[in-house]
């Protein structure tokens, strides 16, 4: 009899299992049981396979069987029960306590898991640091913007460098701390920059799921591992220092990033500072109208103040003139007839509001024909000749709630917006 797995003779006996004895090979540590047929048959099977090719145990029991009965009983009905027997004493085994506690029981549930761990990280990759320390420092800023830039999460930090050196000084526990794997090389000149080499030009033996590899060093040396990096499809960045400014450069698609050590900060391009100095000057010219369209209100405001204060007595209304710009002869006649029956302070009416409103427009137009009236200026105008408010007027004359809603929906008038304000123009229908 022979082990299963390793076919050595040399093997001891391990107790009992199912009424069975059990062996444990002293070679590969297998537990087996007993052959269940002679060693006459096992001998002849072997034999029969020429050396190209093994019996599996469970057709060596079919055909032991089938060799001790006669001719006439090897039927389908009388193999098929010893096939269940089989089968049964199969799952008996692998269900079996000492089975489910055995070591190779534990390191198939262990491969299983890491082939489950492993999948997901071959899906989403992951990025690389190599560090020659001798040539560049970098502080856990500088590695967290560098990281910002990688696509996929860093995850693997190496730095070379010969630890023994007083130059490095304490710079090792800094960075294991910081979680970097620390390779030590000899004393002696581009000594971290060849094992840097070596080591990188095979990176994805040790680390298949890599997809992005910072290398950081300033050494000219190091272009051919990032040329052989990149020839293995893998995104790569080589970083430099200059004086206080940390050069990223990404070698597959060119664009450099600038970083400063000393304000930790990145250092925007060209057209991205003449991008915020745009941002700048339009938030600014917005906040300058908006003191400005307060500044107006306020003086508005003011007036009104000192009309109430300094007018004591109406200022005698003036004449309209016979015609009015844009303004139909026939309506202008009309207002002049209706001007000399009624007086806005003696006889007030919606009338002589629209009469009095047309006689400060074609005033204004006369003076600055250029000028846009707003609904502000036209009401400081009224307020000037009568010594009142234009809300207090439409309010006591029962016109509407203020004077802005008055003239929209007069059918003389009509208001047209401009950024906040409302431009006042005269309509007249023939």
């Amino acid at each position: 009899m022979k082990c299963p797995r390793c076919e050595s003779t040399s093997y001891r006996k391990n107790g009992r299992r199912n009424d069975k004895q059990n062996y444990l090979c002293k070679n590969c540590g297998k537990q087996f049981l007993e052959s269940a047929f002679p060693r006459s048959l096992e001998t002849d099977l072997l034999a029969n396979s020429n050396g190209h090719s093994k019996v599996s145990i469970p057709e060596a029991r079919e055909l032991f069987l089938v060799k001790n009965l006669s001719e006439e009983k090897v039927t389908e009905k009388s193999l098929s029960p010893f096939s269940f027997i089989l089968a049964e004493e199969l799952l008996q085994t692998i269900l079996s306590s000492d089975w489910l506690e055995s070591a190779a029981f534990n390191q198939l549930l262990l491969k299983i898991q890491q082939k489950n761990e492993i999948k997901p990280q071959l899906e989403t990759g992951i990025s690389l640091l190599l560090l020659d320390a001798e040539n560049l420092k970098l502080d856990i800023n500088s590695e967290l913007f560098l990281a910002s830039i990688c696509k996929y999460p860093l995850q693997v930090k190496i730095a070379f460098a010969n630890w023994r050196n007083s130059s490095t000084g304490k710079q090792d526990i800094e960075l294991y701390n910081r979680g970097y794997q620390l390779v030590h090389v000899p004393g002696g000149k581009d000594s971290a920059d060849a094992k840097m080499i070596a080591f990188g030009s095979c990176i994805l033996d040790s680390y298949p799921t890599v997809k992005e590899i910072l290398v950081c060093s300033g050494d000219g040396i190091l272009i051919h591992l990032c040329n052989q990096l990149q020839n293995q499809g893998l995104i790569v960045y080589w970083v430099r220092r200059q004086g206080q400014t940390l050069h990223i450069d990404n070698r597959n698609s060119g664009k450099v990033t600038d970083y400063s050590l000393a304000r930790a900060a990145e250092i925007p391009s060209l057209e991205k500072v003449v991008e915020i100095i745009e941002d700048l000057i339009k938030t600014e010219q917005e906040s300058i109208n908006e003191r400005l369209n307060s500044l107006v209100n306020v003086a508005n405001l003011f007036q009104e103040r000192c009309d109430l204060i300094n007018i004591k007595e109406h200022p005698k209304k003036p004449e309209v003139e016979k015609t009015i710009p844009g303004l139909n002869n026939s309506f202008t006649e009309s207002i002049q007839e209706e001007e000399k029956k009624e007086d806005l302070a003696e006889n007030p009416n919606g009338k002589t509001l629209d009469k009095m409103l047309l006689k400060i427009i074609q005033d204004i137009q006369i003076k600055s024909p250029e000028t846009k009236l707003s609904v502000s200026k036209l009401g400081s105008e009224l307020r000037r000749i009568t010594g009142e408010s234009p809300n207090s007027i439409i309010k006591k004359l029962k016109l509407g709630s203020n004077f802005t809603k008055y003239l929209e929906s007069s059918p003389i008038f009509t208001l047209k917006a401009i950024g906040k304000e409302y431009e006042v123009m005269a309509l007249l229908c023939e």
